[in-house]
């Protein structure tokens, strides 16, 4: 558990790694009603100039928050929250699906108008060693 109180500019988030499968894909289009077919036909997506299927990015963008909810335990407590699309993550049609590996580091701590504690988290988001996401941050509420 996290000692919120000495959360400091430079700590680095617990790593997470989440894979992202065909089957997570057609749960989110369910879920958010972006049926677009370059997320689950590889036909259609090389068709339109793409190596194959890709991963929503709102999806994507949605498991990097997750690395912060995790860390602080309230989704109610981020603020803000940002990125910038630069890649798709390529989801291939197995079992293991695509590994996105999500990582975080504390880049200000101060106090809000409000007298809340607010850290500024610089997000990492990375599928084959490539960055997936820009400009990825978010300001959370620390906890008491």
């Amino acid at each position: 558990m996290t000692d919120f109180s000495a959360v400091a500019k430079g700590d680095e988030l617990p790593p997470l790694q989440v894979h992202v499968t065909r089957a997570d894909l057609v749960r989110y289009a369910g879920a958010s009603g972006d049926f677009n077919p370059i997320h689950w036909n590889d036909r259609t997506a090389t068709a339109v100039g793409l190596p194959g299927v890709i991963a929503h990015g709102l999806l994507t963008m949605a498991l990097a928050g997750r690395l912060v909810t995790g860390w602080v335990g309230d989704p109610a407590a981020i603020r803000t929250y940002g990125v910038r699309f630069t890649r798709p993550v390529l989801v291939p049609d197995d079992d293991e699906g695509a590994l996105l590996e999500l990582s975080g580091k504390v880049r200000d701590v101060f106090d809000g108008d409000d007298g809340a504690r607010i850290a500024k988290v610089d997000i990492v988001a990375k599928f084959d060693g490539r960055t997936v996401l820009g400009r990825a941050s978010a300001e959370i509420t620390l906890p008491g």
